[in-house]
């Protein structure tokens, strides 16, 4: 291989000097000649890279401080202008953002795939999510990249099994069933009206942390009967906590210093951080006493210390079974809670969907099996589906590339000089999006009505769903979980723990409720 050919060329030839250099130290007048040739050397690389790398088109930038940065803070307004930008710049477009500095949003199924094959290797983390993520939950599986990424998700999944969400089964039923029992004594304190009003949101932040603290702990945190801990309070601040200045976000993306100060956000996430991880080391202390005495733990703390016990090299060290613990409870807690709200919502808007549902569910009762749940519900699936698809609680994903790519389009694209090509190159460093949200609402994708809460558009026979049954991956052509190597892990977990809430909710719950 040539001198240029080689990948690491401009690195190879400054070893290669640097021995000649050592061996037989050089005349100032071979010094600088040797400078000048490395240094156009290095000018003729960048100049071949920018030869390479596509030239795409997008937006013009509103501003050169904040680009577009601010708009797209807004996921109502992003969706729309997502889509506007694909089909006016093309299925890869760029969106300047802070300071000149662009994203480049995927829009194309082929080039969404290439990326999930890559993601994780090629495609990593970008450096405000590592800090953010290592900050507030550590290095567990949501921070790891490439090998390490894969070690801690193969240790992970049997606790995401089919066997394993089986057994949690009881665990959902028992939090909605509490929920069910306060909700009608709140009924039945009224008698004239028969109705009462209740604040969804925290009682879906309340059964999700009883839920995900028996299922992923084996611990009762006791929010539904009125515990008032430590860890409620902080659970419950985590979202609401997020009320800091747009304007320190986007610049905290871009110049990640600024998360070393002493933010109120960060302290929080920093307290965060340390109160989880105590009741996580109090609970895995608990479970390895248990198991000492011949106790079985089916929770998923209990699974994880068999990874533990694997060894470093297959398996996770003490140090990793705390912080998969605090992704683990974090993600049961927040995503369900959020989505679990959206679809009463959407039910109280759609009467007649939620007569329909109410009527399948009476069928098998309270308390349906994980296989009835799994298998025998397709009205209920059909809903969960819908309200997954209208309202991922991730709306979108930012990568860094590692290296130069290459990625594949479906069709030709038109670059902003004008000419067509069936891939587009990028450099080392570019960031890429890929917007779960906007996609999911994509009218090219979904139809006319993509935009509109219908649960029938996934059965056999409707035309709603054929555009991204041919494009798009993943979960039912969903985005809301991802795809490749990061696809949600606890998307089997979250549609159980969601379909025995709903259908508790809506055999037991008067219409009077919504």
């Amino acid at each position: 291989m040539g001198l240029l050919q080689s990948k690491h060329w401009g690195r190879d030839v400054w070893l290669a000097f640097k021995d000649i250099s050592l061996v037989s130290p050089l005349p100032g007048s071979a010094t600088r000649i040797s400078v000048l040739v490395l240094a156009s050397l290095y000018l003729l690389q960048v100049y071949r890279r920018k030869q390479r790398t596509t030239r795409i088109r997008g937006p013009q930038s509103p501003g050169w401080v904040f680009g577009f940065a601010k708009t797209v803070l807004d996921s109502t307004v992003t969706a729309e202008l997502y889509e506007r930008w694909a089909r006016e710049y093309g299925p890869v477009y760029k969106v300047p953002g802070v300071f000149g500095q662009s994203k480049v949003i995927l829009w194309d199924p082929k080039a969404i795939s290439h990326f999930f094959a890559r993601d994780t290797w090629l495609y990593n983390q970008i450096p405000f999510n590592k800090i953010v993520i290592r900050t507030t939950i550590g290095r567990g599986v949501l921070w790891a990249d490439g090998e390490s990424h894969k070690r801690q998700r193969k240790a992970l999944n049997p606790a995401f099994s089919a066997a394993a969400i089986r057994s949690l089964t009881s665990v959902f039923h028992d939090a909605a069933h509490k929920t069910v029992i306060a909700w009608d004594g709140e009924i039945e304190s009224n008698p004239r009206t028969h109705c009462a009003v209740i604040d969804v949101q925290q009682w879906m932040n309340n059964i999700s942390l009883d839920s995900a603290g028996i299922a992923v702990l084996s611990h009762d945190f006791g929010a539904l009967d009125g515990n008032d801990s430590e860890v409620v309070h902080l659970l419950n601040a985590f979202g609401s906590s997020a009320n800091v200045s747009n304007n320190l976000v986007i610049l905290a993306q871009n110049f990640s210093f600024i998360l070393k100060l002493p933010l109120p956000r960060t302290q929080f996430a920093r307290k965060f951080r340390l109160i989880i991880g105590k009741i996580c080391q109090e609970m895995l202390s608990r479970t390895r006493k248990e198991k000492e005495t011949g106790g079985a733990d089916k929770s998923c703390l209990g699974l994880l210390l068999k990874a533990e016990e694997s060894g470093e090299s297959a398996g996770l060290t003490p140090q990793e079974v705390i912080d998969e613990a605090r992704v683990l409870l974090l993600a049961g807690f927040e995503t369900t809670a959020v989505t679990m709200t959206w679809a009463l919502v959407e039910l109280a808007r759609n009467p007649d969907v939620q007569t329909k549902l109410r009527d399948e569910c009476l069928e098998f009762g309270p308390t349906p099996s994980y296989d009835d749940l799994a298998n025998k519900l397709p009205y209920l699936d059909a809903v969960a589906n819908e309200v997954l698809r209208l309202h991922a609680p991730v709306k979108e994903i930012p990568r860094m590339a590692t290296q130069e790519d290459v990625i594949p389009l479906s069709e030709p694209m038109r670059t902003a000089a004008g000419s067509f090509t069936e891939s587009v190159c990028i450099p080392k460093g570019t960031v890429i999006v890929v917007p779960f949200a906007a996609l999911n609402c994509s009218v090219s994708m979904w139809g006319p009505d993509a935009k509109t809460f219908k649960p029938s558009r996934w059965f056999e026979g409707d035309e709603g769903t054929h555009g991204a049954r041919e494009a798009l991956h993943g979960y039912r052509h969903l985005m809301t979980f991802g795809d490749g190597a990061r696809m949600c892990l606890g998307r089997l977990f979250a549609l159980t723990e969601f379909k025995v809430r709903s259908c508790a909710l809506r055999v037991s719950v008067p219409d009077c409720l919504t």
